[in-house]
């Protein structure tokens, strides 16, 4: 069944609700979540600053993402003609076994709406950042905050901020969580990650999933003839945290020698590959505390194995900004906020470690999966997604 639009019904909300009108709000990292919260919070007449420590506003990495409850959001903030001029519209998802490169299932995306759609992440970073400058959002790169306070305040540059609101979206090492909750250590999953891209002018739009025992690769198509490649493995050596860790294109290709010619081909063609080791965060106990809060991957760090990190962040961007957009009390509208998002945020989650463990299987697991898998793309296609439509079929604008 296709979703309505929500582009029309959330515009009106954002232009006719006011309690956001005059606020000064601060947010603290320019990625995708905080440049979201940014063109969210404008849209309803607050004064916005972004703080971005880095020179530029850019996203590190290569592909991601757009599924239809992150798409949802995206539109009601008016940048919805972008986001269909520059994304790629996904067909279907595919299960593959790596070993033999035999497609096990193909599993339709076509009538998704909005729809499900692949993005180079600078390039969605990009159209953020041009609808927040017509919105008249302020963006400081190149600025590093010191001295956040419990009222929200802090320090940059030598100069005392004191905002209405304080947004943290620093991401996976926030300072504004550390502000808030409790320090709580990471653990490594046992699995490290290599992110990649190719050239691969004919690539069909279809996002596969090539699974093999103890690890998987994903591939999907990117603008201007590029395919993007996340490939995952299980081992006890662990990588640093972070996409910034170069690593041999051998490596990887050797962890995959065994694998049918296509697979083979594609790592043949890597040039160069960024290693990161994967490890769980838990969710933060506490989201905000007086008038600061966190979201995204600052709240609620996620494996890539759902696709959901950026699409969280943007539903949580929404979520908040149309709190405190209904509450006089910023502290009323963060404790609405973090009511909303946890329990959903904790569901994704369970979700992506889970489909980490199916992406592995071995021996007869893995023949039992493959033949369910084919089962249902024989039997009932749409078992699939409807399976999902907790996720896709969410509406944070509605």
């Amino acid at each position: 069944m296709k979703r309505r639009s929500a582009t029309s019904a959330a515009r009106r909300f954002i232009a006719t609700t006011s309690q956001n009108a005059g606020r000064d709000v601060a947010i603290i990292g320019g990625g995708i979540g905080g440049l979201t919260a940014a063109l969210a919070f404008a849209r309803g007449g607050a004064n916005v600053t972004v703080y971005e420590q880095a020179a530029a506003l850019k996203e590190v990495g290569a592909g991601l993402q757009i599924t239809p409850n992150g798409a949802r959001a995206l539109n009601a903030l008016g940048i919805d003609k972008a986001l269909a001029a520059t994304g790629i519209d996904a067909k279907a998802v595919a299960p593959m076994d790596a070993l033999s490169g035999r497609q096990i299932a193909r599993f339709d995306l076509s009538d998704q709406t909005p729809p499900y759609r692949f993005f180079h992440r600078a390039v969605l970073i990009d159209i953020l950042a041009r609808g927040c400058a017509a919105a008249k959002v302020t963006v400081r790169l190149g600025a590093r905050i010191v001295d956040l306070q419990a009222d929200g305040s802090f320090s940059i540059g030598g100069v005392r901020v004191r905002p209405d609101l304080t947004i943290g979206a620093d991401g996976l090492h926030s300072v504004v969580r550390s502000h808030i909750n409790k320090p709580a250590e990471p653990f490594f999953t046992g699995q490290v990650a290599w992110r990649a891209m190719i050239s691969a002018e004919a690539a069909e739009p279809i996002g596969r999933i090539w699974m093999a025992p103890g690890r998987h690769m994903v591939t999907y198509p990117l603008q201007e003839g590029r395919l993007n490649i996340v490939a995952v493995q299980e081992r006890s050596a662990w990588a640093a945290e972070g996409w910034h860790h170069d690593d041999d294109p051998g490596h990887l290709r050797q962890v995959f020698a065994d694998c049918g010619r296509e697979v083979r081909e594609i790592l043949g063609a890597i040039e160069s590959v960024s290693l990161w080791g994967l490890f769980r965060h838990p969710v933060a106990q506490n989201w905000h505390v007086r008038s600061t809060a966190i979201l995204g991957d600052a709240a609620h760090p996620t494996l890539p194995f759902l696709a959901q990190g950026a699409n969280l962040a943007i539903e949580d961007a929404y979520v908040l900004a149309r709190c405190c957009d209904e509450a006089a009390s910023v502290e009323a509208a963060l404790k609405a906020y973090q009511g909303l998002r946890r329990a959903r945020v904790v569901r994704a989650i369970e979700a992506a470690n889970s489909n980490a463990r199916n992406y592995h299987l071995s021996g007869a697991a893995r023949m039992v999966a493959h033949t369910g898998l084919r089962a249902m793309g024989a039997v009932a296609p749409g078992a699939f997604l409807n399976r999902l439509r907790w996720l896709y079929d969410h509406d944070v604008t509605g």
